[in-house]
């Protein structure tokens, strides 16, 4: 088994190659979160789409079919029922905006889940969250090496920081 810069799992590394592992996990870390704001962003975009869709449609068909179905359907209820003609255009009117309603409740439904998607929002949080934990992240004690092991390098970078 080995880490994920391919050294085998308990080799000690150097503190270059753990800054590197770090920085190396921080850019994807980043780079993943960027993916999924972007995908996020993509569904409300086609939530929207749909909404603007229904709506348009509904428009659409009040608009252009009222003058054929109200004569069509007017007519035929007054064949079949021999009611006055005006009712029946007015119940053909009826029908057609009962459908547009209808139309416009699914335009309103995706509208609001489109609006409550807020999936940018949930990701710059989530980053501004993992910033805000490793800003107060603080390294793990180790325990003291033996004086044979310490590397004299290290212990003169460790003198000259504090």
């Amino acid at each position: 088994m080995s880490a994920p810069d391919g050294s085998p799992v308990g080799a000690e590394r150097s503190i270059g190659q753990l800054f590197a592992s770090a920085t190396a996990d921080m850019s994807a870390l980043v780079h993943d979160e960027i993916a999924l704001a972007k995908a996020q962003l993509r569904q409300d975009v086609k939530r929207g789409a749909t909404s603007g869709g229904a709506f348009t449609a509904a428009g659409v068909l009040l608009l252009f079919s009222l003058p054929m179905l109200n004569f069509a359907l007017a007519y035929g209820i007054h064949t079949w029922s021999d009611w006055n003609l005006a009712l029946c255009f007015l119940l053909s009117f009826a029908a057609n905006v009962l459908i547009a309603g209808v139309l416009a409740l699914i335009g309103v439904t995706f509208a609001k889940k489109a609006k409550k998607g807020r999936g940018p929002q949930k990701v710059a949080a989530s980053v501004k969250e993992t910033a805000g934990v490793l800003q107060n992240a603080k390294p793990h004690p180790r325990p003291a090496l033996p004086e044979d092991r310490v590397p004299h390098a290290i212990e003169a970078v460790a003198r000259s920081s504090s």
